[in-house]
């Protein structure tokens, strides 16, 4: 089956690309994260973390997906072996996992959005019962419906015509829709302590290691790094593309988005906030929405003593994380489409089996917050399973073969020298036992019944259905990875 659709250019695979990994994460999760970790103390281990995690690993799914041409389980199967295809398809039901329940979070964008251009949000006195009145009631299926459809639209028109139109519009806006915000944000009264608290560090949270801890996670949940989802999009780079210098893009492209992002959540909470201002922003509030959907808008109101100025700005901020939340979604959408096409269904009733199922299986997460936190956990957890089997794959090639006969091809910008071969083999691996260890041991000190696999978030629950899904792929392996590499 030879390949059909490539992006147009570097500017649009860099654009789409960039679109993976800019979520709702870069904007919610981040500066509430810095808050909880010390400020500008956080920023120092995030960007290491950036150097010997996320960039090492999104080479590698540039990599692999430009030379092998196919999605997670024969990509996989022809790196590192047929009979650890099962790796390639834990990737793509972790991936796969993560879309069901992050098409809600769409939804909830997209709700607050409608909220704020219609004054409603802006009409109730609890930003807390309005939250708890609507991710209560059916309304989180509706619009989970709208995000998978408006998702799963995108893909079904295909590379050229869906997911790199949609990125050049989606990604473009909301960069500038955040640029917009940034600039309003930091003109606030007080705007400049936030700004000095958000990037002075302190030595003695320096050297607290929860804090290291905690940025690495971020790099591994935000960047987009290990999810499988930028080596699917690396199926459709042209030839002459180069790998090294793509990746440093979207890396820093993606830090530099936080960054920004960062910034206007600090200026504006302390300059608006009349209460102690790192407590609003380390708000988790219900499934980790408090910051976003109850405290943000809360701010909004008190922007300016003009509503309509209120409105304006709400509005812009939500349309930007719906735009982060789309961008995202539709990578997930398409790894799991291509996931189907490898086996032999043709593209367009590939999505409709993903659109559909897709909605169906994200019920559950839009109705009840338990069981979106619980699918949260296991298969956020279970990203940093992914990056480790990625880095495994390689090192079964040959890391040095690996470097230099695909990533320093002939014709590459820039040669990745040898540093490439150590991270590979030795930090990634240590760094992702490192943080399953901690992420999973930790769940025992906050759950007595840590071996209960009915809880929300505890190891029991994570043993459980990891088990259950690599059980079934090592069963099933000989035949996912014949039907797929005879489809090619």
């Amino acid at each position: 089956m030879k390949q059909q659709e490539f992006f147009t250019s570097r500017w649009t695979l860099i654009l789409s690309t960039l679109g993976i990994a800019i979520g709702t994460g870069n904007i919610w999760r981040f500066s509430r994260i810095v808050a909880q970790n010390g400020g500008g103390s956080f920023l120092i281990p995030w960007v290491i973390f950036l150097l010997i995690w996320s960039i090492p690993l999104i080479i590698s799914e540039f990599a692999i997906g430009k030379k092998t041409r196919m999605g997670p389980i024969g990509a996989i199967s022809k790196i590192a072996g047929p009979k650890f295809g099962w790796m390639g398809g834990f990737i793509a039901v972790v991936s796969t996992s993560i879309m069901f329940y992050y098409s809600v979070v769409a939804g909830w964008c997209i709700r607050y959005f409608y909220s704020a251009v219609s004054g409603d949000l802006f009409q109730t006195e609890s930003r807390l019962q309005y939250w708890n009145d609507f991710s209560t009631g059916y309304e989180p299926v509706f619009f989970h419906f709208i995000a998978m459809l408006i998702g799963s639209y995108i893909i079904y028109r295909g590379v050229v015509k869906g997911i790199e139109k949609a990125n050049k519009i989606l990604v473009s806006s909301l960069i500038i829709i955040l640029l917009v915000l940034l600039i309003r944000a930091v003109t606030l009264p007080n705007a400049l302590q936030g700004i000095e608290y958000f990037f002075t560090p302190s030595l003695d949270t320096l050297l607290d290691h929860k804090v290291w801890l905690n940025a690495l996670t971020q790099n591994a949940w935000d960047t987009g790094a290990g999810w499988g989802l930028i080596l699917t999009y690396a199926i459709y780079m042209r030839k002459k593309e180069d790998i090294s210098v793509n990746a440093a893009l979207i890396g820093f492209g993606n830090n530099s988005i936080s960054l920004i992002a960062g910034i206007m959540i600090f200026s504006t909470v302390f300059a608006l906030s009349s209460s102690d201002a790192i407590a609003q922003i380390s708000q988790s509030g219900p499934a980790n929405t408090g910051l976003t959907f109850i405290y943000l808008p809360v701010l909004f109101s008190k922007l300016s003593e003009n509503a309509f100025v209120n409105t304006i700005f709400a509005s812009l901020f939500f349309l930007a994380i719906s735009f982060a939340a789309i961008s995202s979604l539709i990578s997930l959408i398409e790894l799991t489409t291509r996931t189907f096409i490898d086996l032999g269904i043709k593209r367009k009733k590939a999505i409709l089996i993903v659109g559909s199922l897709g909605f169906l299986f994200g019920i559950p997460s839009a109705l009840d917050l338990n069981i979106f936190a619980n699918q949260d956990w296991v298969w956020g957890v279970g990203l940093i399973l992914s990056g480790g089997f990625i880095a495994f794959s390689i090192i079964r090639y040959g890391v040095d073969k690996f470097r230099t006969e695909i990533i320093n091809y002939d014709g590459s910008d820039i040669k990745i020298g040898k540093w490439y071969n150590f991270i590979i083999t030795y930090l990634i691996p240590l760094q992702a036992i490192v943080l399953l260890v901690w992420w999973l041991v930790s769940s025992i000190s906050w759950d007595p019944e840590w071996w209960n696999p009915f809880h929300a978030e505890n190891l029991g629950t994570c043993l459980m259905q990891w088990g259950i899904v690599i059980g079934l792929l090592i069963i099933f392996n000989k035949y996912l990875v014949q039907k797929t590499l005879s489809e090619k």
